[in-house]
């Protein structure tokens, strides 16, 4: 794991362990995240992220909507995986950003309980994850 990586982890963990975001905090994930993290607070500012849970199972994954026109809905695992088109190309193809905005802020929205929770059947959910 780089050094951001272990850098950003920490932080992320001091923000789990309070559910708040200190100034200092947000300076150091912009410092290693940059344009995406600006872009990562502004849908999460416009709560732009849904926690759909599976019952009773409790397994869940995120949604996040896009910052286009068409405000598409992208579902992520904050820690390894969005279905947008830049985490396809600049984070696994190019190697370019360590993640994606929608990674961000699902990561942001889970760290801090911010986010509207959707309830589903297990039955649900795996048909959502089926469309992956």
């Amino acid at each position: 794991m780089s050094t951001s990586n272990l850098v950003a982890e920490s932080v992320w963990q001091a923000i789990e362990s309070t559910h708040s975001v200190t100034d200092d905090q947000l300076s150091i994930l912009h410092f290693i995240f940059g344009k995406n993290f600006e872009r990562a607070t502004r849908i999460f500012d416009q709560r732009g992220i849904k926690r759909i849970s599976g019952e009773p199972s409790g397994r869940s994954i995120f949604q996040v909507v896009g910052e286009s026109r068409k405000k598409e809905e992208y579902l992520c695992f904050p820690q390894h995986y969005c279905s947008c088109y830049s985490f396809f190309y600049d984070v696994v193809n190019k190697g370019e950003e360590l993640c994606c905005k929608h990674q961000l802020a699902a990561r942001l929205a889970a760290s801090t309980g911010t986010y509207i929770h959707v309830k589903v059947s297990d039955d649900e959910l795996a048909l959502l994850l089926s469309n992956l």
